[in-house]
């Protein structure tokens, strides 16, 4: 891995110290802050512009406000359209990026992840697209909604 990343988290800022929990494996928290403080460094490169505003953009830009979940009534399963809430929605932003960045392969993880929140505070890239999918989705289902109370 390369040593790039001279850029210090801001760990006080709640969703970065949550990002990087997500980021590590095995219990390494060291090597999931250098990855993300290299992913800044490569977004400063870049884009010229504060990682972190970046960081909150992307994240922002990714939240799901409603998806669809399985909901057996009489014998049918129906997918219904419901709202997400507050923590999952996070939970589900951050595995959408993280996954989109982990499914590249060649260069560094710290690059894709860069690339990827780039792409996702831009509204463009694979976890926006998942989030479109996903309305999409609870669009297409929405005949199905007054399932959701039951």
């Amino acid at each position: 891995m390369s040593t790039k990343g001279n850029i210090n988290l801001n760990m006080n800022n709640p969703r970065i110290a949550k990002f990087v929990n997500y980021l590590m494996k095995e219990g390494k928290k060291y090597l999931a802050m250098k990855l993300l403080s290299n992913a800044f460094a490569r977004i400063k490169e870049k884009s010229q512009k504060n990682p972190e505003e970046v960081f909150e953009k992307a994240i922002d830009n990714v939240i799901p406000k409603i998806e669809v979940r399985p909901k057996r009534v009489w014998g049918s399963i129906y997918q219904v359209p419901q709202e997400v809430p507050q923590k999952r929605q996070f939970a589900l932003a951050v595995r959408w990026l993280l996954d989109s960045a982990n499914s590249k392969s060649g260069r560094s993880v710290a690059e894709f992840l860069a690339q990827e929140l780039i792409e996702a505070s831009e509204e463009t890239g694979a976890a926006y697209k998942k989030k479109l999918e996903v309305y999409k989705m609870a669009e297409a289902n929405r005949a199905f909604a007054r399932f959701a109370n039951r």
